[in-house]
């Protein structure tokens, strides 16, 4: 017994690293490949000895390593917050707009936009990061009224209902204003290619944020293999399922609400990301967040350099290759959900 343990630690230890060794490769192809392509050895001269008035140094510096560094935070916020998100929903199909953040982040950035008259994506991040703070405080609030707390078809309800309630807010503000709507429409696609021109002024708050929402998740892995075998269970084995969902959903809050803010209400990454690491790793929850922290910056990286490339020399959104990556994916969820009987 004891050596089959060993041996499934030593695999998941080789497991993940191969998968940092995979975001590295993925992190190169996304300095190097773009409208104009970089050979690597110039990629890796403009990172360790930059000549200023180099042009390939320049395009490396100014646009493609601020617009890498956004996707791998936002890659690894998502990636997290959907494991947790399915964990404490124990919904396989759950991901962070299940808890109205995408919505709650849409609305605030249409008021400051239509309010406000700000247009620029760098104004939009402290509004996108209130609603999605807000959205999802309201939820976890509203899922937690009665005896029995927060429990995963109250948390997965609210959100649907705000989410419905907040999207048809939206898009009566957005009827009344051509402007706002050209403006919101942009932001909404889900990005890295505008987020990354400011990336070196990004706020040290939000990094914080985002410190703090990571640390909480990797606190949980052990509460969401406990929420994983059920509430009775869960509660027989000492496990304080108030205050386990509540670190989650804030550490959810964090995550999910500094992505939206940084790239727009990007799908499906949350979703996809677990369902790739569990047929590898099996269950346990604290591998499959440590897996999130890299799947999850390689698979929007990889979608951001895809969208770079089949349509040169214009681009996707990298939200846009996602979507059509996970739209498959979730499919498949549904049907293997549906023929389990569950």
């Amino acid at each position: 017994m004891t050596g089959t343990v060993h041996r499934t630690r030593s695999t998941r230890v080789l497991g993940l690293a191969g998968a940092v060794g995979l975001l590295v490769l993925t992190v190169a192809v996304s300095l190097a490949l773009g409208n104009r392509d970089i050979p690597l050895d110039v990629v890796f001269a403009a990172l360790t000895d930059r000549v200023d008035g180099n042009t390939l140094h320049n395009i490396i510096w100014d646009q493609r390593l601020p617009r890498t560094l956004v996707g791998l935070l936002v890659g690894a916020a998502l990636g997290v917050a959907g494991t947790l998100m399915q964990g404490i929903t124990r919904n396989p199909l759950a991901d962070p707009g299940l808890l109205g953040v995408n919505a709650g982040a849409s609305l605030f950035v249409v008021l400051a936009i239509t309010v406000l008259g700000i247009t620029s994506p760098s104004g939009y991040i402290w509004f996108a990061f209130a609603g999605a703070a807000a959205a999802a405080a309201l939820v976890y609030a509203i899922g937690a009224i009665g005896r029995e707390g927060a429990t995963p078809v109250k948390l997965a309800l609210a959100g649907t209902a705000l989410t419905y309630g907040i999207t048809s807010i939206v898009t009566l503000i957005l009827i009344s204003s051509t402007e706002a709507t050209n403006a919101f429409r942009f932001w909404q696609v889900g990005s890295l290619a505008s987020r990354g021109a400011g990336t070196w002024g990004l706020s040290w708050l939000l990094l914080v944020l985002l410190g703090v929402g990571l640390g909480l998740a990797l606190l949980s892995g052990r509460s969401l293999n406990l929420l994983a075998m059920g509430d009775d269970l869960a509660r027989g084995l000492g496990a304080n399922l108030t205050l386990a969902r509540g670190i989650a959903a804030v550490s959810i809050v964090l995550l999910a609400g500094t992505a939206t803010s940084l790239a727009g209400p990007i799908v499906f990454v949350g979703l996809v990301v677990p369902h790739i690491i569990r047929p590898l790793i099996g269950g346990d929850y604290r591998w499959i967040l440590g897996y999130s922290l890299f799947v999850g910056p390689v698979l929007l990286l990889a979608a951001d350099v895809v969208g770079r490339l089949v349509a040169r020399p214009g681009e996707l959104e990298a939200g846009l290759v996602v979507a059509a990556v996970g739209a498959p994916v979730m499919i498949a969820i549904v049907r293997r959900v549906k023929l389990a009987g569950l």
